[in-house]
């Protein structure tokens, strides 16, 4: 299947509508019911992440794009980068923030980060293994 791609614009809420189109097309391609529950807890997760820690894209966008093939779904969200590298925070109690990406990485088979002079990307793979294990 070739990916879905939305440009969300740079404001957070955009986020439930990013969800919805997101859930709404894995449905039609009747992926796995938990992969979806999983995929729209990740997709709020990493639009969130963005806008608090990132800056936009050059033209005031987020990029949120996904995949599905045999069942995998792939999601990234890519930003404009920001001053530290994405990383699951370590587990505290007291904490009321950091727990996003930990939730990221307990739903996800494999995730990862891509950095380039366009800015950051943040992949996830849900209900099996990534096509892009070199990277």
């Amino acid at each position: 299947m070739s990916p879905q791609t939305l440009r969300v614009p740079w404001k957070l809420s955009s986020g439930r509508d990013t969800r919805r189109a997101l859930v709404s097309s894995l449905r039609a391609l009747e992926v796995d019911a938990t992969v979806v529950g999983e995929a729209e807890i990740v997709i709020s997760e990493l639009v969130l992440n963005a806008v608090r820690h990132a800056s936009p894209l050059p033209d005031g966008t987020i990029r949120v794009s996904w995949t599905v093939k045999a069942g995998v779904v792939e999601v990234e969200v890519s930003d404009g980068g920001g001053p530290t590298t994405p990383r699951a925070a370590p587990r505290s109690l007291l904490s009321t923030n950091g727990r996003g990406l930990r939730i990221v990485r307990g739903l996800a088979h494999e995730w990862g980060v891509h950095e380039d002079r366009g800015g950051r990307t943040v992949w996830v793979s849900l209900g099996g293994p990534s096509r892009r294990r070199s990277q």
